[in-house]
């Protein structure tokens, strides 16, 4: 097994066998940590750095956008692909897939995509109120994987009056899994409000045999040492606090080793304008080598575009004009009418970013609260939730 140790240690986090330099998870995240990406933030710190959610039935069924999407560098380390599945027959052939053929080195499971279309099928966040469901996912997959650590990422569950989290933690911690992710929300909060990192606490002290890790709000690398002090997680994921701010890694890579006692303080990045030009064209060289299209990637890396720049000074037309990207040369023309020494703008190019979105009724299918074991009527409905979406 690949490990991701390269050096004196800054945590204490083992994925199975893996070996984790820094306790730090890139999120799974959809249309954003494709190759490219996840390239790009490992360019900046170590960690474990996972692929956008894959369609287990895509991938059984070899779609080119699955095949593609479970493409992997050379330089990773850690090859680590996300799977979303509802039928414990269909995950367990994917996952024997991946093994078979030397794709992965880490699998985890998602149960934590709130996105209506996806619950609205009993997929994603409201997959764990039906018990044996989940467990039966579960433990195919743990089975099917074999030497290869799986992990899951779940929410809190459906609402503040139907939750899952620590069962399913349990359940999971049973049957085998190497680590679970908590997203401290329910599927109702969406991205809104704040997480509840008091849930995290509640699941680690539950769930004992394997790292527990957080994940939520984590917008600095502040955020990330409160969590795990606040916490006594083992680890946290990062989703939405990277977008536009790779060098997030970075920060977090020097963070721990600071808490270690590896390093000296002071290592936090703020970034002049110029900076952040020079990364954002690293990340469409990238994305051009993995799209191998230059006008597929500058597509792509437009909606990047207001994160990279959150707070900085460059001027409506430019900003309008970033959004139209369509080649590497037009981006370098873009960034040349910026001032490169333009200093970190401090709080303005703090805090959240991407999607939040407020409080909501989840989508359902008909009477899925009524029982946590599924139905027959249920059992085809949730057959229909394998589509490709993600989130959690």
């Amino acid at each position: 097994m690949t490990s991701v140790k390269t050096g004196a240690r800054a945590g204490n986090l083992n994925i199975g066998p893996i070996e984790v330099e820094v306790p730090v998870v890139l999120a799974p995240m959809a249309g954003i940590t494709n190759m490219a990406y996840r390239r790009l933030c490992r360019e900046q710190g170590a960690g474990i750095f996972v692929s956008e959610m894959i369609t287990s039935r895509a991938l059984v069924e070899r779609t080119p956008g699955s095949m593609h999407l479970i493409q992997t560098h050379p330089s990773e380390q850690v090859r680590s692909i996300q799977l979303y599945g509802v039928a414990p027959k269909t995950v367990r052939e994917a996952v024997t897939m991946l093994v078979a053929e030397d794709r992965a080195d880490h699998i985890d499971l998602n149960f934590g995509c709130p996105v209506p279309k996806v619950t609205r099928k009993g997929g994603g966040s409201a997959l764990p109120w039906k018990h044996s469901l989940f467990r039966e996912i579960v433990q195919e997959a743990v089975k099917a994987a074999g030497d290869v650590p799986l992990t899951i990422k779940m929410r809190k569950g459906i609402d503040a009056d139907h939750l899952t989290f620590i069962d399913a933690g349990k359940a999971a911690e049973d049957a085998g899994v190497a680590a679970v992710t908590l997203h401290a929300r329910t599927a109702s909060e969406y991205y809104s409000g704040h997480a509840d990192w008091n849930a995290i606490t509640q699941l680690k002290e539950a769930v004992t045999s394997i790292p527990v890790l957080g994940n939520g709000d984590i917008w600095s690398a502040e955020d990330a040492i409160r969590m795990m002090d606040q916490t006594g997680c083992d680890g946290v994921v990062v989703g939405r606090g990277c977008l536009g701010r790779p060098w997030l890694f970075a920060e977090l890579d020097a963070a721990f080793r600071e808490r270690a006692g590896i390093q000296e303080p002071g290592n936090r990045i703020e970034p002049t304008l110029g900076y952040v030009a020079q990364t954002l064209r690293r990340h469409l060289e990238l994305s051009i080598e993995f799209f191998d299209s230059e006008e597929h990637a500058s597509r792509d890396i437009r909606k990047h575009m207001a994160w990279y720049f959150k707070g900085y000074p460059v001027g409506g037309d430019v900003r309008a004009q970033l959004a139209q990207v369509s080649s590497l040369q037009h981006l370098d023309d873009l960034l040349g009418q910026l001032d490169w020494a333009t200093p970190y703008p401090g709080a303005g190019a703090e805090g959240q970013r991407g999607r939040q979105g407020s409080p909501k009724r989840p989508s359902l299918p008909d009477k899925w609260l009524e029982s946590q074991e599924l139905s027959a009527a249920e059992q085809e409905v949730v057959a229909h939730a394998e589509i490709d979406a993600s989130g959690g």
